[in-house]
């Protein structure tokens, strides 16, 4: 059977006008409470945009305000662990601030992570946050270039570009690297995740200055998935390459956990024969046994403050930039 009904979408605020008996702009004041109408008025367009089950529009809204409230969020695989906690905390914040949050899963690609940055420009967001962006430079600041404010999770960028939520990841492969020492490690070997990844030139860099500083020099450095199927392969190849290692350093806990079971696989004990350490200590990683010893990021309070920051941009223009946040030892039974 066919509905005479008017669909809820075809509903206007020239609908909603007529049914009240005044103007469209009138109603839209009401209904954006901008006042300008009687009390009896504001009634009888609230009634009737009531029973028509008038919805606006946020974005076409947005067209007259200048706002859309609502903002992008950027996360380059939903699926690492690591990732749902930043969107918890940014999705907290933003609702606490009545915005929306809009999600993007780029499945690491950056060609696709350039398309949804200018997808979510046609959507009017008010601002956009970029977590762990894999573009080089010059493509990421010329696709973020026409967005009001951005925020970048994970990579530095010039004020005039974005507001930064920075992880000290140089000072936590460091810490890393000294614990190792400090349990009688020495032949250290390095799963260093994706080669397009800001965070793990950083580790490197903090990986490489530490060895040197102990005397030391890496055992090998693979580079590899951000995922456990990665990280397996990786430690896989490093078990051949150079069999001696007796500490891997991984990149993140998902590559830990591969190179656990190719460790595992090989017949090699941990930590009796090899120490491993990871990094953002996702939940799973207190619960593997033996519990991974790895560097906690606080990645719900990363949610909030990229959400934070991008609101202060999008209200004062480029005021704060950068937010640095240190990486936190947490040793277990790995090493």
């Amino acid at each position: 059977m066919s509905s005479t009904k008017e669909p809820e979408s075809k509903i206007t605020i020239a609908d909603v006008a007529r049914a009240a008996g005044v103007s469209p702009m009138t109603v839209s004041r009401v209904l954006n409470d901008r006042g300008g109408a009687s009390a009896e008025t504001s009634q009888r367009i609230i009634l009737a945009a009531s029973e028509l089950n008038y919805r606006p529009n946020p974005f076409a809204r947005g067209l007259r305000s200048d706002r859309s409230k609502a903002i992008g969020l950027l996360v380059p695989d939903i699926t690492n662990p690591f990732f749902p906690e930043v969107i918890r905390g940014a999705e907290d914040a933003a609702s606490a601030a009545g915005y929306n949050l809009l999600l993007s899963n780029v499945v690491e690609n950056s060609k696709r992570e350039e398309e949804l940055i200018e997808t979510l420009l046609r959507h009017r967001v008010d601002g956009i946050i970029v977590c762990s962006p894999r573009l080089p430079d010059a493509a990421l600041h010329k696709a973020l270039a026409p967005h009001r404010a951005v925020v970048l999770i994970n990579r530095e960028a010039p004020n005039e570009v974005a507001g930064t939520i920075v992880t000290d990841y140089e000072t936590g492969a460091s810490r890393a690297i000294d614990h190792l020492v400090e349990r009688g490690r020495r032949k250290i070997a390095i799963i260093a995740g994706p080669r397009s990844s800001f965070g793990g030139k950083s580790r490197l860099v903090g990986f490489r200055k530490t060895l040197v500083a102990h005397g030391l020099k890496a055992q090998g450095i693979v580079y590899c998935d951000p995922t456990a199927a990665g990280g397996q392969t990786a430690a896989a190849q490093l078990l051949a390459e150079a069999p001696g290692i007796d500490a891997l350093v991984c990149y993140n806990d998902l590559n830990a956990i591969g190179a656990m079971k190719a460790c595992r696989a090989a017949g090699v004990s941990i930590p009796g024969q090899i120490a491993l350490i990871g990094f953002d200590d996702i939940p799973t990683a207190e619960l593997l046994s033996p519990a991974l010893t790895t560097l906690r990021v606080q990645k719900r309070e990363m949610g909030e403050e990229a959400v934070r920051l991008l609101l202060s941009r999008i209200a004062t223009r480029n005021r704060q930039h950068g937010i640095v946040i240190v990486p936190e030892l947490i040793i277990r039974e790995t090493t």
